[in-house]
């Protein structure tokens, strides 16, 4: 990788020239424009107060230890008032397309991980309605993150944990039954907190036929019945959605099975021995404050019921210190913020490093639609369901747009741009990369080349411009991928792709790439196809988004 080659050199020179000096924090970039080179760096500004010199004159001096680096380095040049550009040697590049027909698939596979116990719970979605786009953001960027710390040396479980205990549920039983009540012809008050959607009535529908005797029942025994019912048909048809947006998880945790394997008891227990639980007003309560939370909070209300934090320490304190994860990431919606603190703070109790707990917020989403935005709410029916978009556009589009922005920002999905099979369409314009080049190989077979190998590949003949330019994009995938892991970022291989499409479609539209009466040229560019077909189809795995050979 470049940057960290740059980054290696920089600071072995910095010995050679100061001794050993305490760094600042300083920058690699690709300047924005190609006359300051291919990257740039600042080090010689951030180092004025470490050397007696001017930055100019550090400058100078690491550009003269520099020069001897003829293998990496074409040019350096210093830029007032102490900037280092470079230039790369187009030989460098090449010798990367060299890689890429060496390892083929598992180009760029890394071992960042080094085999460190990842668990990845996403979604988690209460099990009272259908999935929304909301929740299928979440599924995209879980689904993703998990394909991509894979890729890079984790050892990942996914993980869906069902919300299957609580006043949620409660009145999911006594909405199912309230309409199974109104379609047995009674008049009933319906509340305004119940949850209201159509497919409250086909439940209803589906408990009168299981169980004629329904309103037989006492009220009590009645509702349980339907809330049963009611979760396990809910369930089924999240993980048929899940499915359909090919998202598999390696495993499914029910909340209520915290409760029935006494593990919230045990870890309230622990809690007493350290003395972190006191009572007060007939409830307990757990003192997060000493571990930097905003303040105390409660785990057991004075009715006897435990709150959701109770579940979720047991549940944490069970993926640390029972199954012995690394690494626990968390993909919650935004409206979770406030309970990032108070969940840390538990870990500490339990002399777990909160810092093995990765939480990532996701913010909303708003479809919009001929301009309009459509609203959403659970409980009131007026959701737009992850089936529907899915139906109308295709998992592709769904997925790659909403992996195209970071998980902090909220996204407005463009309903009218992702059924367009245009490049306004920015899936369409990276699949149509890879079909594009799919179809080149077709036509060359036709003509009677193979499927050329690296001894067929004269890289001396790659001297266009925007030959060069995908050599340098097809260089930055490894930057890319380990970005993408690190910052637990998706939306880095997403722009990446869009960038490499960009480069190649240039390149299609410019230059002929099969030319019969010169095979060598020929077989040279069929390789940085190949090459760039390669990379597309991976970084689009990444993505959980498919690539087509055909459009």
């Amino acid at each position: 990788m470049i940057r960290k080659k740059i980054k290696t050199l920089l600071e072995e020179v910095l010995v050679q020239l100061f001794g050993k000096l305490s760094i600042p924090s300083y920058e690699i970039e690709k300047p924005k424009k190609e006359i300051y080179g291919d990257y740039a760096t600042n080090l010689a500004l951030v180092l004025k107060n470490k050397v007696n010199l001017k930055p100019i004159q550090i400058a100078e001096k690491i550009a003269q230890a520099l020069s001897e680096e003829k293998a990496l380095f074409s040019k350096i040049e210093v830029v007032n008032p102490g900037f280092i550009n470079f230039w790369i040697k187009e030989e460098y590049y090449k010798n990367n397309l060299k890689e890429i027909f060496n390892q083929k698939e598992a180009y760029r596979k890394q071992d960042l991980g080094k085999g460190k116990k990842v668990l990845v719970e996403f979604v988690s979605a209460n099990p009272t309605g259908p999935l929304h786009i909301g929740h299928g953001r979440g599924a995209a960027y879980g689904d993703s993150l998990a394909r991509i710390l894979d890729f890079t040396g984790y050892e990942v479980i996914k993980e869906y944990y069902i919300n299957d205990k609580g006043t949620q549920m409660e009145i999911l039983g006594a909405s199912v039954y309230l309409r199974a009540r109104e379609l047995s012809g009674e008049k009933v008050i319906f509340p305004e907190n119940y949850y209201k959607g159509r497919y409250i009535y086909e439940i209803a529908k589906e408990v009168l036929k299981l169980y004629p005797f329904l309103l037989s029942l006492e009220e009590k025994q009645a509702i349980k019945l339907c809330q049963k019912l009611a979760t396990n048909l809910i369930l089924e048809d999240i993980k048929e959605d899940l499915k359909n947006f090919r998202v598999f998880y390696d495993s499914w945790y029910s909340e209520n099975s915290l409760y029935e394997k006494g593990k919230v008891d045990k870890v309230l227990q622990i809690l007493k021995e350290k003395d972190l639980i006191y009572e007060k007003d007939g409830a307990l309560w757990f003192r997060t404050s000493i571990f930097k939370d905003e303040k105390d909070r409660v785990i057991m209300r004075s009715s006897g019921e435990f709150t959701y934090f109770a579940g979720d320490i047991a549940y944490h304190y069970e993926k640390f210190l029972e199954r012995g994860f690394d690494i626990a990431l968390n993909i919650w919606g935004a409206d979770h913020h406030g309970y990032v603190p108070r969940l840390k703070a538990s870990l500490k109790a339990f002399n777990i490093e909160p810092e093995r707990l990765k939480i990532i917020l996701i913010q909303m989403v708003n479809l919009i639609e001929g301009g309009k935005l459509k609203s959403m709410s659970t409980r009131q029916g007026e959701f737009v369901p992850l089936k529907e978009l899915v139906e109308e556009v295709g998992v592709d589009a769904t997925r790659f747009i909403f992996l195209s922005r970071s998980a902090d920002t909220p996204l407005d999905f463009d309903l009218d741009l992702a059924k367009k099979q245009s490049q306004e369409n920015p899936v369409y314009y990276v699949q149509y990369a890879h079909a594009r080049i799919c179809s080149l190989f077709e036509k060359a077979k036709i003509l009677g080349f193979k499927i050329p190998d690296l001894k067929d590949l004269n890289l001396a003949l790659l001297s266009e411009k925007e030959e060069i330019n995908l050599l340098k994009v097809l260089e930055s995938f490894t930057e890319t991928i380990e970005s993408a892991s690190t910052f637990l970022a998706p939306y880095r291989i997403t722009f990446y792709l869009l960038e490499l499409a960009e480069n190649f479609h240039e390149y299609y539209t410019k230059h002929r790439i099969i030319l019969p009466d010169n095979l060598e040229l020929t077989y040279s560019r069929l390789g940085l196809c190949l090459a760039c077909k390669l990379v597309l189809k991976t970084g689009l795995d990444l993505l959980g988004v498919s690539a087509p050979q055909k459009m």
